[in-house]
């Protein structure tokens, strides 16, 4: 499995009881029902490395996981602090106008006029609020990514079209 086949799930905090299990920092783009999911992959030496999962309990934004031969806190203790990634194929379609993060870098932001703003940077997050991160005319911008401000998101064509206020980009 390459890493352009999955997404960034979370990260293993710490050791977790003493049979092995770990404790997992979701990130918001993860899944919602982890019940379902067999296998995670954790990011070793640039690698994805696969474990099957015995056990998962969801707690809001932490989950804890007993992972197929990871027996001792000592071993679980060395997946501390590594990336975990699950297949694209795992994750349900987002509801129509929304998007996953990581789909959206790259994509081009367009007013309703077909100007072209800029490429998606990255995505940042304040508490509940999503920003598009934009290089606009030698700036960096931030661009709420919600309604009424994104109007539309054409993934085959990797484009976003925005309604932005007057004035907006030269704030």
């Amino acid at each position: 499995m390459t890493r352009e086949d999955c997404f960034k799930a979370g990260f293993i905090m710490r050791p977790h009881g003493l049979k092995g299990e770990v404790t997992i920092s979701l990130d918001p783009d993860s899944p919602a029902e982890w019940n379902d999911l067999d296998v995670i992959f954790v990011e070793l030496n640039n690698t994805l490395v696969p474990y099957f999962i015995q056990t998962v309990s969801v707690r809001g934004d932490k989950a804890f996981l007993k992972l197929e031969d990871v027996d001792t806190p000592e071993q679980a203790g060395l997946l501390k602090n590594h990336s975990l990634y699950l297949p694209r194929t795992s994750r349900p379609k987002p509801v129509a106008g929304d998007f996953y993060d990581d789909e959206v870098i790259g994509f081009e932001i367009h007013d309703l006029n077909a100007l072209l703003i800029g490429k998606v940077k990255t995505i940042e997050r304040a508490g509940i609020n999503r920003f598009l991160i934009v290089d606009y005319q030698d700036k960096e911008v931030m661009i709420p990514a919600q309604k009424p401000l994104v109007k539309s998101i054409n993934r085959s064509k990797k484009t976003i079209t925005v309604d932005l206020p007057d004035g907006f980009l030269e704030i």
